[in-house]
């Protein structure tokens, strides 16, 4: 895994797609992806952008995307954003009853040559997805609840962020871990030494008047 924090900014702050285009434009040359908030109320309460507006961000980004499905069927959409360009898709563990679904989820995204990703909320423990790492690139730690940004993090993120790493080492795994919500340069710095790789980042760098500051502090 890389010793490097990147940092992945959100494209939730934003109010609307013309928005969203001016500032991926303004931060393309300092952000290592672009995190894409693909939303829908069958799974948290709003729905915000679509694959064809992934699509729009694809084309004016040099950033790789990583896409992040809070969507209840996520199996359903994964051609679509692929087709849209994404380069990371991650899925949420707890829009699962069927955990065989997951597997042939992470599963179809690889086929696709994306890199697969499974995202958990702040009640789901490490431990319950442990039978599923072997098939996953990326671990997606929300250290707030999907929906809504602006939310201030959850300090019990840390000790995920340590015991996926733990995990990581014991068992020779591959994946990198992420995190996302209510991350500041001084959240940011502990979590990379307990083993981050990546954070996700929207109303910091958004609000900020420096954007490609704001990502540097945060690396």
């Amino acid at each position: 895994m890389a010793n490097m924090l990147k940092v992945a900014v959100s494209t939730d702050p934003a109010s609307n797609l013309e928005e969203l285009l001016c500032y991926i434009k303004k931060i393309n040359t300092v952000a290592d992806f672009i995190h894409c908030d693909v939303m829908s109320s069958d799974f948290v309460d709003r729905d915000t952008i679509n694959y064809k507006d992934v699509h729009e961000v694809y084309l004016k980004t040099l950033c790789p995307l990583d896409v992040h499905l809070m969507v209840g069927k996520p199996i359903k959409y994964i051609k679509e954003y692929a087709k849209a360009g994404a380069q990371i898709i991650t899925v949420h563990y707890e829009a699962f009853k069927d955990k065989k679904k997951l597997v042939k989820t992470l599963n179809k995204i690889r086929k696709k040559k994306i890199l697969s990703g499974i995202a958990i909320n702040p009640d789901t423990d490490v431990i319950e997805i442990m039978p599923y790492l072997a098939y996953a690139d990326l671990v997606l730690v929300m250290s707030v609840y999907a929906g809504a940004s602006g939310q201030k993090f959850m300090e019990s993120t840390n000790l995920k962020v340590k015991k996926l790493k733990q995990i990581r080492d014991d068992y020779g795994a591959n994946y990198y871990i992420e995190v996302d919500g209510g991350i500041t340069p001084e959240i940011s710095k502990r979590l990379k030494v307990y083993g981050a790789d990546i954070v996700v980042s929207g109303n910091y760098v958004f609000k900020a008047e420096d954007r490609a500051k704001a990502i540097e502090d945060l690396k």
